[in-house]
């Protein structure tokens, strides 16, 4: 359950996410989470969105940020949405592979019912071949 936004940085990920999860607040029953590198688009984000500043807890690699999601998803049960801004950044993968990390979300994700939608400052023919299907928008 992962969809993926990519661009190269400044090619509009973050609007397109942002108006996504906009959207998203009146279509979904439950909650949702926007997980960010910092609070810059606070103002931009619907009320009933929770945002989570990453930069602000101690994420050293990229499995530590597979298990901070989990902890996320274990406190709401009501979750159906996670949105990852600046991916590469947050989850610690920037110049390293992201098949196993997005392996891990696609399982999480399909185990409790949350759907991940995920922007990655790398060109779609930079994805891992086994996600390109999974590409929404490629900027």
């Amino acid at each position: 359950m992962v969809e993926l936004i990519v661009g190269r940085k400044g090619k509009g990920k973050t609007k397109v996410l942002l108006e996504r999860v906009n959207a998203a607040v009146k279509e979904v029953n439950g909650s949702i989470v926007y997980l960010d590198k910092n609070t810059k688009h606070m103002f931009e984000l619907s009320n009933r969105v929770r945002l989570i500043d990453c930069s602000v807890y101690p994420i050293k690699n990229a499995d530590e940020f597979v298990g901070f999601i989990c902890g996320i998803i274990s406190q709401d049960h009501d979750l159906e949405q996670i949105y990852l801004d600046s991916f590469l950044t947050t989850a610690k993968l920037e110049g390293l592979d992201v098949t196993n990390t997005l392996s891990q979300l696609d399982a999480v994700g399909e185990k409790f019912g949350v759907k991940f939608i995920i922007s990655m400052s790398l060109d779609e023919n930079e994805v891992p071949q086994e996600y390109r299907e999974k590409v929404s928008v490629a900027l």
